[in-house]
């Protein structure tokens, strides 16, 4: 949409900009006409776009997704866990960082408000950092267990549980 002005003039504006990052759609006016939308303007047709590098409005460091599976295949989970039986000894947590590129992020598993173990990472230098750990479970650890997913400052970015139940045995036929 804006390929002619900035292929002429070998730059593109600030509103041209923004209007290609917010996905507007202009048709036909004049990049006079775009330049004339005032500040208040141009925020509000901003806020009004979906995100597109953050679901988190305003936030740049984030978990984006948090998700307990029974296992990760091409750093990706395989299924959402909200609940598990002992008949499963294992679980994995796995997250989606983004924005949080060089800090350290602790996974903190904790079992009926007792911590049980602390997973430690240092995040890359991409704005995307995909990470996990797991946990082996004892039977007689039922109950609420909880991940909560904290930064290097100690700040809490993400919590996350699951119910860890007794397995039913099957009737006898």
């Amino acid at each position: 949409m804006f390929a002619p002005y900035f292929v002429s003039t070998g730059r593109i504006t600030r509103n041209a900009m923004l209007a290609l990052l917010t996905g507007a759609i202009i048709t036909s006016p004049s990049l006079a006409e775009i330049a004339k939308k005032t500040a208040s303007e141009i925020e509000t047709a901003t806020a009004m776009t979906p995100a597109i590098a953050s679901p988190v409005a305003g936030k740049t460091d984030h978990v984006a997704r948090a998700i307990f599976t029974t296992a990760i295949v091409d750093r990706e989970p395989v299924d959402t866990l909200e609940m598990l039986s002992t008949d499963t000894n294992r679980v994995f947590f796995f997250t989606d960082l983004r924005g949080l590129g060089g800090q350290i992020v602790t996974h903190r598993w904790e079992h009926n408000g007792q911590a049980m173990a602390e997973i430690t990472f240092r995040v890359g230098s991409g704005a995307r950092w995909r990470v996990y750990s797991s946990k082996n479970l004892l039977p007689e650890w039922t109950g609420t267990w909880k991940v909560v997913v904290n930064n290097e400052n100690g700040e809490t970015l993400h919590t996350s549980t699951f119910e860890y139940v007794t397995a039913t045995i099957p009737a006898a036929e």
